[in-house]
């Protein structure tokens, strides 16, 4: 088969605010792709949960490879045009502990209380697809917290903000006040790591200056 030319735009398969800002940041053209809600009775749905012995890295690595792949077939099932996709998933490891988005008030303050005054990591792992074509990559950041004591962490979980956010914070919002040090990527923090990005987008043929 004849391989198909590469467009000049691609999928973005991300509702997040923050990755949209991230890729327009690096100069790259994009539209919103969004598959179906993925429920128990799809058969294309991607697996969340951790699996037995999965490292946090392979966990990134394997869920964004699989939102990828999620994306793209959905996209040759509804038959809008052929564009590379891009999907992203990035987690938060304390003590090797994955964290995901707290439920409630009180796993917000379990996870405030177990990154203050400490370093733990953001793992963001990015992945394109296209064609047969899947890329990937993985970014690992250390983040340092600052001592917080019970009014401070109050008075964030009683904010809307922990409750979308893995590890229950974002770097761009209220806690970011609460970092003391970061080491690593910090568009990787916010859910979309610049530099692994393009270099994945140069490797699938796209300019990029």
């Amino acid at each position: 088969m004849e391989k198909q030319l590469l467009p000049d735009r691609i999928w973005l398969a991300s509702k997040s605010p923050r990755r949209q800002e991230l890729l327009t940041q690096l100069g790259v053209a994009f539209d919103v792709l969004q598959p179906p809600e993925q429920d128990a009775g799809n058969r294309d749905m991607v697996n969340e949960s951790i699996h037995t012995g999965e490292s946090a890295y392979d966990y990134v690595s394997r869920l964004s490879q699989e939102k990828a792949a999620y994306a793209w077939r959905y996209l040759l099932s509804s038959g809008q045009q052929e564009r590379p996709v891009l999907s992203a998933d990035t987690t938060v490891v304390v003590d090797g502990r994955i964290l995901g988005k707290p439920a409630d008030r009180n796993e917000a303050r379990s996870m405030m209380k177990a990154l203050a005054n400490r370093t733990h990591q953001v793992l963001t792992g990015v992945a394109v697809k296209w064609q047969e074509q899947m890329l990937s990559a993985v970014q690992v950041s250390d983040v340092t917290f600052a001592p917080l004591d019970d009014t401070r962490i109050e008075a964030y979980i009683a904010t809307d903000e922990p409750y979308d956010k893995a590890g229950g914070y974002g770097i761009q919002g209220r806690a970011g006040r609460f970092i003391s040090r970061i080491n690593g990527s910090y568009s990787s923090i916010m859910g979309l790591p610049l530099y692994e990005t393009a270099e994945l987008l140069r490797k699938i043929g796209l300019a990029i200056e």
